[in-house]
């Protein structure tokens, strides 16, 4: 499993983040604390506290996923 730290900080960054996680034909979830959510649905993502950086688990490596996440990525 891979892991990745990202922060969605305007609603059109999760509706593009979305859209290209539900590109991906592997599972990708999205945690903050102890709450999980499939990235791919919107509603749970926009569920999510975007104040907060996010955590992105998904598994294979995927180089045009990885490039979507590095645009959102933090240090």
């Amino acid at each position: 499993m891979l892991e990745k730290k990202i922060r969605l900080s305007a609603v059109n960054d999760v509706r593009e983040f979305v859209r290209e996680a539900s590109k991906c034909e592997f599972d990708v979830d999205i945690f903050y604390n102890r709450v999980i959510v499939d990235a791919k649905s919107l509603l749970g993502v926009m569920s999510m506290d975007l104040t907060k950086p996010l955590t992105v688990i998904y598994s294979p490596e995927d180089h045009f996923f990885g490039k979507v996440l590095e645009k959102y990525a933090i240090a």
